[in-house]
Formats: C-alpha cells, structure tokens, sequence
C-alpha cells in the first residue's frame, strides 16, 4: 500500500514553510505532506467523486490511451485531456506521452491521506506531525506530487 500525503495551506503558509525549510529552521518529517493544496475546496475539487471513479477505472482497466479511458467512462477525450493535466501537476496520475500524440495515464499510489492541522501553528513549530489527521482511504492509485502551490 502506498500512501500520498497531502496538506492544506495558503500560499503565505506554503511561502513561510519553505523559507524555514530553506533556511534549516525546519526539516520536513518522512510522513509530512508532499502535496499542498491552497485550500479544501481546492482538494475537494481535484479529488471529487467523479474524479475519484475515473482513478479507480484508470488504476483497474489500465487503458492504454485516452481515447480508451474516453471509451470505458464516456466522457469526452478533451474533457479527461484536461482533468488529467490537472492531476498530474498534483501528482495524483502519470501522463506517459507514447509515440505521435499518444498518451497513457497511470496512478501510483492507493491511497490518498489528507493531513490537516486543526491548529493554527508557526511552520517552524511543525517539526512534529499535526496531532490530529482526516485520512481519506480509496482503493484507486495515484502518483507523488510536486511541491507546488497550484490551483486545482
């Protein structure tokens, strides 16, 4: 089982904790957040149930195209074209780009983990995983994100 981390936090927040970070006041944890996300509404909306269901048909079926994914969940190729390129800037699918404009997607991960301070806390306070956590278990795949603040 393999598990992506997130975290939720304002582009100040990730401003700060990455100036700690580089600095040396802060050393990110093993089970820190990899991936943030600028807000919940953010996550919630990369990762909403619709979402969720074309992970699980990516990571079961295995297509090897996106005209095959357009296929199986009868959606339109433009439309997974550019939800896909949003997953991928959060890490949560792979393109891998085949020969002419031939794209494959695939997940990594099986879970999904949201980790969610439900104190306010300095980023240099954060050596220690936040006391409590929301974790969110789905039997689909996803991938490493990058440490970006992006918007979904």
């Amino acid at each position: 089982m393999s598990t992506l981390r997130v975290g939720i936090a304002t582009l100040d927040q990730f401003k700060q904790r990455t100036l700690a970070i580089a600095r040396g006041k802060l050393k990110p944890a093993p089970m820190d957040p990899k991936i943030w996300f600028n807000s919940i509404e953010s996550f919630a909306k990369v990762l909403s149930e619709n979402n969720q269901e074309l992970l699980k048909v990516i990571a079961e079926t295995k297509p090897s195209s996106l005209q095959e994914l357009a296929q199986k969940t009868g959606r339109a190729k433009s439309n997974l074209s550019r939800t896909l390129k949003t997953m991928e800037r959060y890490g949560l699918v792979q393109l891998e780009r085949g020969e002419g404009r031939s794209v494959t997607p695939r997940v990594v991960y099986t879970h999904v983990a949201l980790d969610l301070a439900l104190q306010a806390a300095p980023p240099t306070a954060s050596k220690t995983p936040a006391p409590r956590k929301i974790v969110i278990a789905r039997p689909t795949t996803t991938r490493p994100m990058r440490r970006a603040a992006k918007r979904a």
